[in-house]
């Protein structure tokens, strides 16, 4: 495992941030932790990136443990903070080549030129960092957190304060990192999450609530069944729940409806009254649950 969470507390004075809890985190994912601010997701990252040590239970990356071989679990993290601690007054690359030059990495300029194609900085890389606009110096806290080659990365809302170009740029760019590289991000955009998430963690007052793929989670947290049904011609609303095994009806526009149903097979009866009606069924399609319902349900 890249990451590996067994029984973790965090308690500070009398707050019990982190209530014994476990997870884990496979090579080549892409993880959502999501939560309710003050849920404990902040506290969680430090905690995996040696910043802060847990109060019990265990952490290890990559198989090294975080309290006994930290040193090395750094080696295998990059970190983005939510705040990310850029030096304003040093030009871009030459604070690449400084946080290089901290790892120790042979043939820095070639590093650091490798990280300035790839996160999409070679126009603004001879400027201070200071003059950056707020996506492009996201973009440098993603150089700084890959320029020592990690398998794993940590990101604490980086997306946070993004304009809708900007977010798709750090979408795109996080996305292709997590072919090579294992990424566990937190964030409270529930469409980012659905966009490049191979799996989703919730945690609620310091507790996992949920841990599956983000799909699975949709799947098993929908309280009913809906199918987007659209017909070729006009019907009415009292004529769709005389059909057996539709519970509601509600109209979406023209002749596309919403029907809330008991279970899959009353597909079969929607498609003999179409029969019966002399109507076309153009489309026919189950509705998910969103992400975000999903996380209200599990958060309020």
């Amino acid at each position: 495992m890249s990451i590996e969470v067994k029984n973790v507390t965090k308690i500070y004075g009398e707050q019990k941030a982190l209530d014994a809890i476990s997870f884990s985190v496979e090579p080549g994912n892409i993880v959502g932790f999501l939560g309710p601010n003050g849920a404990g997701k902040s506290t969680m990252m430090k905690i995996i990136t040696c910043f802060i040590p847990q109060t019990s239970g265990s952490v290890s990356v990559c198989g090294y443990d975080v309290i006994e071989n930290p040193i090395d679990v750094k080696r295998q993290v990059g970190y983005l903070p939510e705040h990310n601690p850029l030096y304003l007054d040093m030009y871009v690359k030459e604070y690449l080549d400084f946080v290089g030059g901290v790892y120790k990495i042979d043939n820095r300029k070639g590093r650091v030129k490798e990280m300035i194609d790839m996160v999409g900085l070679e126009i603004e890389q001879n400027k201070k960092i200071g003059a950056l606009s707020k996506g492009y110096r996201q973009r440098v806290g993603l150089a700084q957190a890959m320029i020592h080659d990690p398998k794993v990365l940590i990101l604490d809302e980086p997306t946070t304060g993004l304009d809708p170009n900007q977010l798709e740029e750090i979408r795109g760019l996080i996305k292709t990192i997590g072919k090579e590289k294992t990424i566990m991000l937190s964030t409270h955009i529930m469409q980012e999450v659905e966009a490049i998430c191979d799996k989703t963690i919730i945690i609620n007052h310091g507790k996992i609530v949920a841990n599956d793929t983000t799909k699975e989670l949709q799947k098993q947290q929908a309280q009913e069944i809906v199918l987007t049904v659209e017909f070729d011609k006009p019907v009415e609303t009292k004529e769709l729940q005389t059909i057996d095994g539709v519970l509601q009806v509600k109209r979406s526009k023209d002749n596309l409806w919403l029907l809330e149903i008991k279970e899959d097979n009353v597909r079969n009866n929607i498609f003999q009254f179409a029969m019966k009606k002399e109507l076309v069924v153009l489309t026919m399609q189950k509705e998910t649950q969103s992400l975000e319902s999903v996380f209200k349900n599990l958060t309020t």
